[in-house]
C-alpha cells in the first residue's frame, strides 16, 4: 500500500472545465464575496519584491512569507513579482495564478478572475501567466530557491492537524529539477534511493534521510524545507539519518517508513504517461491561432503551422502561439474589448483539446513581448 498525503473527500481535476469561468456562477459568487475594494490588493505592487496570496472560499488571503515556495496541491495561488524597469525605474509586474493538481473549480476559477482584477488595478501593466503544478515556467521557478509540493490545502485545515490525525508523507529532494524541488512521493521503501535526500513526516517526527550519493545542495535544501515544515508544528521532533553511517538511526527510519506506509491508502495517480507525452510534444510543430470578432462573432481558428514569424501577428486581433512547451496569448494594440476579455478563456479551452493541457500560459500585450516569446518566433 503506497501513497502520499492527506485524504481528501473528493479528488478534483483542474482540467474539468473552463478556467476563467467568466459569466458563470463562480464569477457571480466572486463578485458577491468581494468587497468594493479588495483588501488583499492594498499593498500589491507598491514596491519591488514577491507577494503571494492563496484562494480560500472565493477570498484572497495573504500567504506567510515563511511559506513562500510551499504549495499545497489542493489550493490555488496568485503570485505577483514586482520589479523596476532598468531604464526608467518604472514598476513592472509579472502576475501568475498557480493551480494545484487537486484544486477545485471554484478555487482556480477565482484565482483566474482575481488575477485579471489585479491586472486591472495595476493599469494593465502586468504580464499574466497561468501555471500548473509540476509544469511551471522557468520564470516562475526563478522566484524560489526551492519549491515544495504538499498534499492537502485550505479545506483540510492543514495548519491545525493534530499529530495523531496526521497522514504521513514522504518528500523527495533531487537535483533533477532547478530550482531544487521537494516533491511529495508515495510513502514506501521502494521510493528511497541513495542519490537523493528524503523527508519523512509521520506527524510527530520529521526524519531527514541523506542518501550515500546525495549532493550538498540537496542536503542544504532539505534543511530549509524542514525548517519551514517544523515552523507549523514546532513540537515535532527532528531526526537526521545518514545512509553512510547505517546503524540504529537508519533502522529507526525504515521502521518509521514502514509504519507510515501501513497508515495510508494507495490512491495516487501515476504521471509517467503525462511526462512521456511532454517529451513527444517537443517534436511537434508550432501552431498559430487567431481570435477575431471582425465578422461580428468571435472566430477562433488556426491560421498557421510552423515557420511562424513576427509579421504573422496583426494588431487588430488576439493570437495564440502554441510552442507545445508553452502557450503565449498575444493581445494586439487594436484588439477589441471582446477579444481582449476572451483571450485567456479561449487559451484554456484550446489546451483542453490538446495532448499538453498542463503547459504554462503567458498573456501579454503588443509592445510588452517577453523574451521567451520573442525567442520562439522568427524575426
Amino acid at each position: 500500500m503506497c501513497t502520499t498525503g492527506l485524504v481528501k473527500a473528493k479528488k478534483y481535476d483542474w482540467k474539468d472545465s473552463n478556467l476563467a469561468l467568466f459569466g458563470s456562477d463562480t464569477e457571480k459568487e466572486v463578485k458577491k464575496a468581494a468587497a468594493e475594494k479588495e483588501p488583499a490588493w492594498k499593498k500589491a505592487g507598491k514596491k519591488p519584491g514577491l507577494q503571494i496570496w492563496r484562494i480560500n472560499k472565493f477570498k484572497v488571503e495573504s500567504w506567510p512569507t515563511d511559506d513562500y515556495g510551499n504549495f499545497y496541491s489542493g489550493d490555488s495561488y496568485i503570485i505577483l513579482n514586482t520589479y523596476k524597469d532598468e531604464e526608467s525605474d518604472k514598476l513592472l509586474y509579472d502576475v501568475h495564478f498557480w493551480i494545484g493538481k487537486e484544486s477545485t473549480q471554484d478555487e482556480y476559477g477565482t484565482a483566474a478572475y482575481k488575477t485579471v482584477e489585479l491586472d486591472t488595478l495595476l493599469d494593465d501593466v502586468p504580464v499574466q501567466h497561468r501555471e500548473v503544478q509540476g509544469y511551471e515556467s522557468p520564470l516562475f521557478k526563478s522566484y524560489f530557491s526551492s519549491i515544495t509540493y504538499l498534499d492537502g490545502g485550505a479545506a483540510t485545515g492543514f495548519r491545525h492537524v493534530k499529530p495523531e490525525e496526521y497522514r504521513p508523507r514522504l518528500l523527495k529532494i533531487s537535483t533533477d529539477t532547478k530550482p531544487l524541488q521537494a516533491r511529495q512521493v508515495k510513502v514506501c521503501r521502494t521510493q528511497i534511493t541513495s542519490d537523493d535526500v528524503y523527508l519523512l513526516d509521520d506527524g510527530t517526527c520529521f526524519y531527514q534521510f541523506n542518501g550515500k550519493s546525495a549532493s550538498v545542495q540537496e542536503k542544504y535544501t532539505a534543511v530549509q524545507v524542514l525548517a519551514q515544515l517544523k515552523s507549523a508544528r514546532p513540537k515535532s521532533l527532528v531526526e537526521t539519518v545518514d545512509e553512510n553511517e547505517g546503524g540504529e538511526a537508519l533502522e529507526a527510519f525504515y521502521e518509521a517508513l514502514k509504519r507510515a506506509d501501513d497508515a495510508v491508502d494507495d490512491d495516487d495517480d501515476d504521471d509517467d504517461s503525462v511526462q512521456q507525452q511532454t517529451t513527444n510534444n517537443n517534436r511537434m510543430p508550432q501552431k498559430l491561432i487567431r481570435l477575431s470578432d471582425a465578422s461580428g462573432d468571435l472566430d477562433f481558428k488556426q491560421v498557421k503551422e510552423g515557420g511562424i514569424t513576427r509579421k504573422d501577428f496583426i494588431s487588430n486581433d488576439v493570437f495564440l502561439l502554441d510552442t507545445n512547451q508553452e502557450l503565449f496569448v498575444w493581445v494586439g494594440k487594436k484588439a477589441s474589448e471582446k477579444e481582449k476579455a476572451n483571450g485567456l478563456t479561449y487559451a484554456h479551452k484550446y489546451l483542453q483539446r490538446t495532448t499538453h493541457p498542463f503547459i504554462s500560459v503567458t498573456c501579454m500585450k503588443e509592445g510588452q513581448e517577453t523574451r521567451p516569446f520573442s525567442s520562439a518566433i522568427a524575426a
